[in-house]
């Protein structure tokens, strides 16, 4: 209830009668302040007129005026700015630190309202809003739409920080692991992500001339040189692995953390790992050239590899294969563009507080096209039409962020959905 009660609130759904406190005192609410989802107050700077007199600070918000002394704000300092205390059952009088008694107001929320939460909340299908979505303007689902796409790169720039702190505060270091999570393609992400920060990248560069030692590091490090398999690429690898392991100290992943069901041969981790290792090892100052890249087709054009020639006829060591270039599809190219090379350009650009670099990121997701996955075709199917890969990231962000934890009170098609029935 008292989620309900800040949303009405925010939103000034108040009853048609003049408000009032519970000592009779006429209320006009003129701003209701800033939403803070942090400790304190529930909203700061808010400005109501109690009596013909202005007031402007906090407000506070509980389901049973009580509540204030249950949370302990009766001794809180931080609670001395609140200027109305606003609760659905007021039991009691609420005062600050200093005795003062603070104005109180007992808001209800609307049954139309309680009502449709309760379908949103409780609707087992996604998206439950669905039947309010070709009633919303187009104006209103594309701001909503901007709003979301800001709020995706927000969330993958912070990612970037961490893995960042995680480098050292090297960016090309940071780039490579965030890099290698995506050549995971959902299924190895993680296990990409692991291996990519086991790798001692400076050990790793000495050796940078020869793509068959890169190789060696990366295969042996994914834990996939530990067989004994008579297979000579494989002997020769297992022996250069075994020399640097013990030259640089590499320790080894667990082998089991590597998915190969449900995954085609194209997918498999031996495939991702020798584009990675011919990637690395062709692309001196990769993070670098793609910050400099203007044009989606630069980008591509370096992001664009294939392996040594033992990976062209096979997917895995000793089982061969029908020989076979295998170079990043277009699809899987666009993924790894969405996924590190924009978000990284926006994260890249906030820090070196460069617009063009932030806007470049933007430029790129409404240059490429849509991702075609169960989400988009989800929201596709009750009328957001995703047109390119901004809309399908800000739908991305909108199932996760909003649709899977139930926040429909923050979303602006929940917004419109709760007004039914009014």
């Amino acid at each position: 209830m008292e989620r309900l009660l800040h949303y009405i609130w925010k939103h000034k759904i108040f009853p048609l009668k003049q408000l009032e406190t519970t000592s009779g005192m006429l209320v006009e609410v003129i701003d209701s302040g800033l939403h803070n989802s942090d400790s304190g107050p529930d909203f700061f700077n808010a400005k109501v007129k109690i009596n013909e007199t202005l007031w402007v600070g906090n407000i506070e918000i509980h389901s049973k005026a009580s509540d204030w002394f249950r949370h302990g704000h009766d001794k809180d300092k931080v609670y001395d700015s609140v200027i109305l205390h606003i609760a659905d059952e007021v039991d009691c009088d609420v005062f600050r630190t200093n005795g003062d008694k603070i104005p109180q107001i007992k808001l209800s929320c609307p049954d139309y309202i309680e009502r449709n939460y309760e379908k949103l909340h409780n609707a087992d299908a996604l998206p439950a809003c669905y039947g309010v979505i070709p009633k919303i303007s187009k104006f209103s689902i594309n701001s909503w739409l901007s709003v979301l796409q800001s709020e995706r790169l927000m969330h993958k720039a912070e990612a970037i920080n961490v893995r960042l702190d995680h480098s050292n505060g090297n960016w090309e270091d940071a780039f490579f692991v965030t890099l290698a999570r995506n050549f995971g393609f959902g299924l190895n992400g993680d296990a990409f992500e692991k291996w990519a920060g086991l790798i001692p990248l400076r050990a790793v560069d000495k050796h940078r001339d020869s793509l068959f030692k890169v190789e060696a590091i990366f295969f042996g490090q994914a834990g996939l040189l530990e067989e004994s398999l008579d297979d000579a690429y494989y002997k020769n690898l297992q022996k250069e692995f075994s020399y640097l392991k013990h030259l640089f100290e590499l320790p080894v992943m667990d082998v089991s953390l590597w998915r190969f069901l449900r995954s085609r041969p194209g997918n498999f981790p031996h495939i991702r790992i020798a584009q990675l290792a011919s990637l690395y090892y062709r692309k001196w100052g990769l993070f670098s050239q793609l910050m400099e890249a203007e044009s989606l087709k630069s980008v591509r054009d370096i992001l664009q590899v294939s392996t040594s020639d033992y990976w062209e006829e096979h997917y895995q060591f000793y089982s061969k294969s029908p020989k076979r270039t295998k170079n990043l599809s277009n699809s899987s190219s666009n993924l790894l563009i969405i996924n590190t090379v924009i978000p990284f350009l926006y994260a890249y650009g906030r820090h070196r507080a460069d617009e063009s670099l932030c806007e470049r990121a933007s430029h790129f997701l409404e240059e490429l096209g849509a991702e075609d996955n169960y989400v988009t075709r989800m929201w596709n199917g009750v009328g957001l039409t995703v047109h390119n890969a901004a809309d399908s990231q800000a739908l991305l962000e909108l199932k996760k962020e909003y649709c899977d934890k139930k926040k429909c009170l923050y979303c602006r098609i929940g917004f419109e959905y709760l007004k039914q029935g009014k």
